[in-house]
């Protein structure tokens, strides 16, 4: 049986799925990620933090757009775990 679980953004800014305009995504729906694996940006103030995922599952599906504007406890990803 899976488990869905949240990844959340700690600070508020804009979300990027890359790391540039002209990079791949870090990661795609329907993709294994391991504890620590980067699933995004967030741009605040022209500094970039990266959002580690904080277990190990599968992208279900992410929860706001790529240069959406995200808020401190924001739910981006969506993963499921075994």
């Amino acid at each position: 049986m899976s488990e869905t679980h949240t990844l959340k953004t700690s600070i508020p800014g804009i979300f990027y799925r890359r790391p540039s305009p002209s990079e791949p995504v870090y990661v795609e729906v329907g993709q294994e990620v391991a504890t620590g694996d980067i699933v995004g940006l967030v741009e605040i103030m022209k500094s970039f933090h990266s959002v580690p995922s904080d277990l190990a599952g599968t992208v279900v599906r992410y929860l706001v757009e790529d240069g959406a504007e995200v808020s401190p406890g924001q739910d981006i990803v969506e993963l499921t775990r075994s």
